[in-house]
């Protein structure tokens, strides 16, 4: 037997009058699913955990969400892919007609369960990192001191990019000239920015 957690109880209670009972038939329909699911607070809403993430609902001021954690590997999702305006893979639901019918959910929910039951894993998404883009003004700056210039180039990317950051989010140009003079003091040293944290 799974586990109610009462503060999915006070989370409920807590809703708005339009959410109540479409959080209600969500938690019904899990807990019908699967039998042996867990219910936890991650991350401020209700979760539903049997063998790792199962779902999650959610409830805002003028909305309810609703997802599955592993839908995009779910065929009974038929290609309803995550929701671009909220959480989930059903959008901003209002009222209960926004749900699929209790037949639809069950299998749904049935499926999420047998794929964490299989030991399936969710594919991990790449964050995909923006190119390095170096300021003209640090460039130059780099240039006209070359034995910085060499200490930048063998760098990291990650290295350059904390010292890119540092530099271009400066507030005022003063600021930003005396970052641009500090790191050249730095880099003449063979220094990374965050020298100071690093292990000797």
């Amino acid at each position: 037997m799974g586990k109610k957690d009462p503060r999915v109880d006070a989370y409920i209670e807590k809703s708005a009058d339009f959410a109540r009972p479409i959080l209600k038939r969500i938690r019904k329909l899990v807990h019908a699913g699967c039998p042996e699911v867990d219910e936890a607070i991650k991350w401020g809403c209700p979760h539903f955990m049997y063998k790792g993430m199962l779902c999650s609902m959610a409830a805002f001021k003028e909305h309810c969400t609703f997802g599955f954690w592993k839908g995009s590997l779910m065929k009974s999702l038929k290609g309803r892919a995550k929701s671009e305006q909220a959480m989930g893979q059903y959008g901003r639901m209002t009222q209960l007609a926004d749900l699929p019918s209790d037949k639809v959910l069950l299998e749904q929910i049935k499926e999420a369960a047998k794929l964490n039951a299989d030991g399936v894993k969710a594919p991990k998404v790449k964050k995909e990192k923006k190119p390095l883009r170096i300021p003209p003004y640090f460039t130059a700056a780099l240039k006209g001191n070359p034995k910085a210039f060499t200490a930048f180039s063998d760098f990291s990317p990650s290295h350059k990019r904390e010292y890119i950051e540092w530099i271009s989010e400066a507030k005022t140009d003063a600021t930003r000239q005396k970052r641009i003079a500090t790191t050249l003091e730095w880099l003449v040293e063979g220094k990374s920015r965050n020298w100071k944290y690093e292990r000797r």
